[in-house]
């Protein structure tokens, strides 16, 4: 019983959401629900509020009204790094990587939270300090090799193409070990070669990392290609929810989103 209960808990909840940038409404009675083990995409035109609801989850800019639930546990109003302690990793629609630094440091990078540093443990690094460090590197080397980065291991991040720091990025989320993994706009600016990689290695990610994927996009062909439900938001408002290939059939969605004036692609 408690086996079936744990089961039916979701991966995420978000109980109407309201979020004000003076009288700026970015957020409006917003309900999200993401179930473990999927990939649920978020789109809706420029200024729709999906960096607003992204924030808002990962303890960014908490909600002024509502409640954040993950796995269960209330979050809302949590700090940034609480969050990602609690297994959630995040990436960024303009690239927050580090430039000067390598490939294989950036993604080292993301196994801060695992890292727990002290001046005892400094004191005995070889003993504690060193063994922390080997476990991190083994699984920067695993991410790496999964998400095929050896030719570009050792290179400067800032040297390489767009396509393959969107896969830098996502590795340095993906080496935090997250249960939780919010994607924003992983594949702008990419050609269709590197889309069709990208999309492959979230599924990887799903089917043997066991991530629930929060995916923010505006190629409309990734969410209904690899998507199991979606939501639509317009100025901070849901105006659809469900199975892509229903939600993108709605009225209200495709004026809003594909035949209207925002409409991107």
């Amino acid at each position: 019983m408690k086996a079936s209960n744990a089961a039916a808990v979701p991966a995420l909840e978000c109980r109407g959401l309201e979020r004000r940038f003076g009288g700026l409404v970015a957020l409006k009675d917003a309900n999200l629900r993401i179930e473990r083990g999927e990939i649920f995409g978020l789109v809706g035109p420029n200024g729709s509020g999906k960096t607003t609801m992204t924030n808002a989850i990962t303890g960014f800019f908490p909600p002024q009204v509502g409640s954040i639930w993950l796995n269960g546990r209330d979050i809302t109003g949590m700090a940034p790094h609480k969050v990602a302690a609690l297994g959630v990793a995040r990436t960024f629609q303009n690239l927050a990587l580090f430039n000067g630094m390598s490939v294989l440091d950036n993604i080292l990078l993301g196994r801060h939270i695992h890292m727990k540093p002290g001046v005892a443990k400094t004191a005995l690094y070889w003993w504690l300090g060193r063994k922390d460090e080997m476990v991190s590197r083994l699984k920067v080397e695993e991410i790496i090799d999964f998400l095929q980065l050896q030719s570009v291991r050792d290179e400067l991040v800032d040297s390489i193409p767009i396509g393959l720091k969107k896969r830098v990025e996502l590795a340095r989320a993906l080496v935090a070990e997250p249960s939780f993994l919010v994607l924003d706009e992983p594949m702008a600016g990419m050609n269709q070669e590197e889309k069709e990689y990208m999309a492959r290695f979230i599924l990887d990610a799903r089917a043997e990392r066991n991530v629930t994927v929060l995916l923010i996009e505006h190629h409309m062909d990734v969410i209904t290609g690899i998507c199991d439900r979606m939501m639509v938001l317009s100025y901070g408002e849901t105006i659809g929810t469900g199975i892509p290939a229903d939600v993108m059939k709605d009225e209200r969605v495709i004026k809003a989103y594909l035949g209207g004036a925002h409409a991107k692609h």
